[in-house]
């Protein structure tokens, strides 16, 4: 926001104008920033713990990456640990990670893996009939309804033609480890809170997965709410961090999905639209990313394959270097840098319809003079940032990191003059773009597209996290015209968020 008369592309509201309270806190803030109050001066004597929790496959191979490639001195700082759990339907990803295990010491560092049964339909329609009663436990004041046990049909498939598992059936299998049975989920997320909580200092939990993995993302926000709401009582830092689909990927179908995904972010990010769902289907609900939630783009300019290999490389920076300093500073600069280290701004501010986060990196290889940085990273026209802080090598001179510097002030013109601050490797820079909508991403507009040509059994198969409410999010509400949410068959359930507030038909990507 700048400090003069204008709009607010947020809320649409007109921004303070010179000179009044709210301009002057907000330039105090800048000021703050432009200080580096967010830096932490000397990292290597204080545990700055990040522990990971990677969800599907995309998930799980960033775990794995970790584990191999982590500095040795990691875990140095007194009491710091390290805890890591890696969820998926099938075990091969999976037994990738465990043999990865044996670099951390196990005085320091907890690791598991559990790999959820390949779906059957007979178990799992066993467990969808109990779904009703495991609600109104978990719930005290459940809204009872008819559909909460109708969500995934006897004649559901339980692959899709690719071979991926479809969310739908992605949650059941989640569904059936967490409350059935020997609860094998409900126990593996207890012992990974019982490791967190053992961690001297400071720690931030990280949960990942693929916007575009089915069985991550039809999982990953289940899991996310109960580790974050149920095992830490909402008192621990949780960050979401999500990787886009690359391009190559991008069929229609997979388009289509991601809309019900970005959807699904959405009620639990933006505070508004969350207490909407809270209001219906309870307080479990709330937002469980309080620490904020990134988006990581993968690079257009590289294969599928290569891509996904550079951005596991650059989490790896990001979670690694100078002992896990480098996330806590980004987490702080994310939100009022001005706050005290202590009270971690971004577990108590709301970010309205802005909550996206992306993160962004470069290489010696590919200096960017001539690059539309916009179209690279997939956005629109309209964004432009408060701050950017780019993250460089610790030579002030370098050649790499000047020219970074140049490409993004001229591609975002952020208020704050881009601030450079030591920590990257020799032959790389990171950088966040804080702050954006849905509508700032081009994909945003190419997934509603999709998924508006899809046919409505299909995009049912789409949805994940309130199915178990009756609900497929993206339809209209058969209850309460104009919001979002249609009952899945004769139910009763609604929530308080505008279908419009959801779609944002009114903007088209550019």
């Amino acid at each position: 926001m700048a400090t003069t008369a204008g709009l607010d592309l947020d809320q649409g509201r007109p921004l303070p104008a010179i000179g009044t309270t709210e301009a002057k806190l907000q330039q105090r803030k800048l000021d703050a920033l432009n200080r580096g109050i967010h830096h932490i001066k000397v990292a290597a004597d204080l545990p700055y713990s990040i522990h990971l929790v990677g969800v599907g496959a995309e998930g799980a191979q960033i775990v794995e990456t970790v584990l191999r490639e982590a500095p040795e001195d990691l875990l140095d700082a007194p009491g710091a640990r390290f805890t890591g759990l890696a969820v998926d339907i099938g075990d091969e990803a999976l037994a990738r990670v465990r043999n990865a295990v044996g670099r951390f010491p196990k005085e320091k560092s907890q690791i598991e893996t559990l790999a959820l049964e390949e779906p059957e339909q007979a178990q799992l329609q066993s467990t969808l009939a109990r779904y009703p009663e495991f609600l109104n436990l978990e719930y005290p004041f459940n809204h009872a309804n008819a559909d909460a046990a109708a969500w995934l049909s006897a004649d559901t498939p339980m692959r899709n033609e690719d071979g991926a598992v479809p969310r739908a059936v992605s949650k059941a299998s989640y569904g059936q480890a967490y409350y059935d049975g020997d609860r094998r989920m409900f126990s593996a997320l207890k012992r990974f809170a019982k490791s967190v909580d053992q961690t001297e200092g400071d720690s931030i939990v990280c949960i990942l997965f693929g916007l575009g993995d089915s069985a991550g993302n039809g999982i990953a926000m289940d899991l996310a709410r109960h580790l974050s709401s149920r095992m830490f009582g909402r008192r621990m830092l949780v960050t979401g961090i999500g990787i886009m689909p690359h391009r190559d990927n991008m069929t229609p179908k997979a388009a289509a999905q991601l809309h019900a995904v970005f959807s699904e972010l959405d009620v639990l990010c933006d505070d508004t639209k969350n207490k909407g769902v809270e209001l219906s289907c309870g307080d479990l609900y709330k937002n469980p990313f309080t620490a904020g939630f990134m988006v990581v783009p993968q690079s257009r300019s590289q294969s599928s394959e290569q891509a996904s290999e550079t951005t596991r490389q650059r989490l790896l920076e990001l979670f690694t270097r100078r002992q896990g300093a480098n996330l806590w500073e980004a987490l702080r600069l994310l939100n009022w840098v001005a706050a005290p280290s202590t009270q971690h701004s971004a577990a108590r501010t709301p970010w309205g319809a802005r909550w996206i986060h992306l993160l962004g990196f470069g290489a010696d290889t590919d200096i960017p003079t001539n690059h539309d940085l916009r179209a690279e990273l997939g956005l629109t026209t309209g964004y432009q940032p408060e701050f950017l802080e780019l993250r460089t090598p610790e030579d002030p001179e370098n050649a790499l990191a000047e020219a970074w510097s140049e490409r993004l002030n001229q591609s975002f013109l952020p208020e704050v003059p881009i601030k450079r601050t030591p920590g990257a490797t020799e032959t790389t820079v990171q950088y966040l773009l804080p702050r954006l909508a849905l509508t700032d991403l081009q994909a945003f507009f190419d997934a509603r597209a999709a998924y508006d040509a899809e046919d409505t059994k299909r995009r049912s198969e789409h949805h994940a996290l309130l199915l178990d409410q009756g609900l497929l999010l993206c339809e209209p509400s058969n209850v309460i015209e104009g919001m979002a949410g249609a009952n899945i068959d004769k139910g009763r359930q609604w929530i308080a968020v505008p279908r419009t507030d959801l779609r944002r038909d009114d903007i088209v990507g550019v």
